[in-house]
């Protein structure tokens, strides 16, 4: 199934794209949303795109070809976007845009090990490059930190017991093996409806793997920077705990006008069509 990319036609209205633009995508993925954008900001204007995914930026790459050298692709997090800003020449830019959490190649494809679903490493590593996986985190990491992200990250009611859980079962035998963990946690408590007793445990590994919290705290105050005066940034997340932190950044940047005054949400159709916007929430401001 293709991917598609969440919220584009509000996406589009909100950020304005016009011609002469400099827009910078800092999670570009497949290039769905830029894809969308660049047309509307040329002739003249320039993207900037961001991936932490080297698979999923050659995927981009391939998809904006015919924009040429409107387009700039770097491999990176999008937490070290100034950098990559000032050697690109985006220093005064018009539309940042940050599309938050993993793409639906990521749950696609058990190699990845994001999902339980079908059986796979426990990897959840958006840069391969990095070291850190979901497997160390489960075989090595004290049975307090374990408690401490799944109740943080996950907001898992049972994160003491799925943490002590974890390390007597490794205690016998390494966890490798996303089903493997998942069984595990789902051996011990019953199934409250359709949500697998592990969903939360994984959301937790796979921030923490990936320290998207830390990235998306260090990464907003170098977006208001780069941007011009009346330029927006909008994002969108995923989960309540990405939707704080941006919501809790907006109000207290006094260089920021909320521009989303609740968050925007998938239309009844693109939530029927695509099953992943239903809990994306769009919300923008505008540099003062």
């Amino acid at each position: 199934m293709q991917h598609k990319p969440v919220l584009l036609d509000e996406v589009s209205n909100y950020l304005k794209p016009e011609p002469k633009s400099l827009l910078i995508d800092g999670t570009v993925g497949l290039g769905g949303h830029a894809a969308t954008l660049l047309p509307r900001v040329l002739p003249g204007g320039r993207l900037l795109g961001i991936d932490r995914d080297a698979a999923n930026l050659e995927m981009a790459r391939e998809r904006l070809s015919g924009f040429g050298s409107a387009v700039v692709l770097v491999h990176d997090s999008y937490a070290h976007v100034r950098t990559h800003a000032y050697a690109h020449g985006f220093t005064h830019v018009n539309a940042i845009l940050l599309d938050l959490g993993f793409s639906s190649v990521h749950v696609d494809d058990p190699a990845r090990g994001f999902s339980f679903q079908n059986d796979g490493p426990l990897d959840m590593r958006y840069d391969q490059s990095q070291s850190l996986t979901a497997q160390e985190i489960v075989n090595t990491w004290p049975e307090e930190e374990l408690a401490r992200i799944f109740r943080q990250y996950g907001e898992e009611l049972n994160a003491r017991p799925f943490a002590r859980l974890i390390v007597r079962s490794r205690d016998k035998n390494p966890i490798t093996r996303t089903t493997q963990l998942a069984e595990l946690i789902a051996s011990t408590t019953r199934r409250h409806g359709k949500i697998h007793p592990a969903t939360k445990v994984f959301q937790a590994l796979r921030i923490a793997v990936n320290d998207e919290l830390g990235e998306l705290e260090r990464v907003l105050p170098e977006c208001v920077n780069l941007l011009n005066p009346g330029g927006r940034l909008a994002i969108i997340s995923f989960h309540s705990l990405e939707d704080r932190i941006i919501k809790q950044f907006f109000k207290r940047t006094p260089t920021l006008k909320v521009v989303t005054k609740r968050p925007v949400i998938a239309s009844r159709e693109e939530r029927l069509e695509n099953p992943r916007a239903r809990s994306a929430k769009l919300r923008v401001a505008e540099k003062i």
